[in-house]
């Protein structure tokens, strides 16, 4: 591991217990910055309106640590909407976002369009498939940025239980995204959880970041943060366990696709030679291919986007 990388983590990686919940609130208070909170969401009716809940109270109602919740909705066919809205979170469906541009599917395109309907100096993400959820997933994370100018982006680190053996999750992160940045980028080989979807940050990078539209994007975001505002201005922070729905095999390897290329992106600009993905299923007749598309289209910077620029200056 280089020296530097051993040096962060010995700086800038932090227990959840290491910020007081009231030291935060006051760093809130003092710097008067804005929390938001959001949730991308598919589909996830079982979870949503407990994660909801859970910061509702503990975070807006008992300490008023977070300032706005929304979930954006991105054409769930269930009751997503109606049971995050009855959860106290404001839900925006993802194409009423920046309407002249027409949405893809993706969780990076949901990530890039909330920058638009949400307010907070800091954003916070968190997945909506968790269960057993803590607002110390928020806390956590969001608390180094309230108490120190020097951090602009947070992720969280946890043990992935899988089928009941700690540890055993993050598949695509062992098998594909820490060689990638152990080879290509190995400031960033600290990293617990590199591809973890609970992450904050400041508006002021967001804004600044091109952002992958589907699976690449955690990718994308830690390696094009790095080089915007350096190792220094990158954290982690421990928040336990996260127990969420893990994916099949063949999904787990469809966001492979989409995370290396993602880093092709970053590490040449190159030519795409084949934006597709064939994987096999076993059918009647033995084994029939099935092809994907790979998610290829990036969304330029949002500072960029003349509607945010009008929503700002106002």
């Amino acid at each position: 591991m280089l020296e530097e990388v051993e040096r962060w983590l010995s700086t800038r990686s932090w227990s959840a217990n290491d910020r007081p919940l009231h030291q935060i609130l006051a760093a809130k208070q003092r710097t008067g910055q804005t929390v938001s909170v959001v949730l991308p969401a598919l589909n996830e009716e079982a979870t949503v309106g407990d994660i909801a809940s859970v910061i509702r109270h503990d975070l807006m109602r008992q300490v008023p640590l977070v300032d706005e919740l929304v979930v954006v909705d991105s054409g769930s066919t269930d009751r997503t909407s109606e049971v995050a809205a009855a959860a106290g979170a404001r839900v925006v469906h993802r194409d009423a976002i920046l309407p002249r541009l027409p949405a893809v599917p993706g969780k990076g395109e949901v990530l890039w369009r909330s920058l638009l309907v949400t307010r907070g100096d800091i954003v916070c993400f968190v997945d909506a498939d968790l269960k057993d959820f803590s607002s110390d997933f928020v806390s956590g994370i969001v608390g180094p940025l309230l108490t120190d100018p020097g951090v602009d982006l947070v992720k969280a680190m946890y043990d992935r239980p899988l089928g009941g053996a700690a540890g055993q999750g993050g598949r695509v992160t062992e098998l594909m995204a820490r060689p990638l940045l152990n080879m290509h980028w190995p400031q960033l080989a600290g990293f617990v959880q590199p591809l973890g979807g609970e992450y904050a940050a400041r508006r002021s990078l967001l804004e600044q970041l091109p952002f992958p539209v589907g699976y690449g994007v955690e990718l994308g975001m830690l390696v094009d943060a790095l080089h915007l505002a350096g190792l220094d201005a990158l954290a982690q922070v421990d928040v336990g366990v996260r127990k969420h729905r893990h994916q099949d095999g063949q999904a787990l390897g469809r966001m492979a696709a989409a995370i290396y290329r993602t880093a092709q992106l970053r590490l040449a600009r190159g030519h795409l030679i084949r934006p597709s993905l064939t994987q096999f299923e076993r059918g009647t007749d033995g084994f029939e291919p099935r092809t994907y598309s790979v998610d290829t289209e990036e969304r330029p910077p949002m500072v960029d986007i003349a509607e945010y620029q009008a929503r700002q200056a106002a």
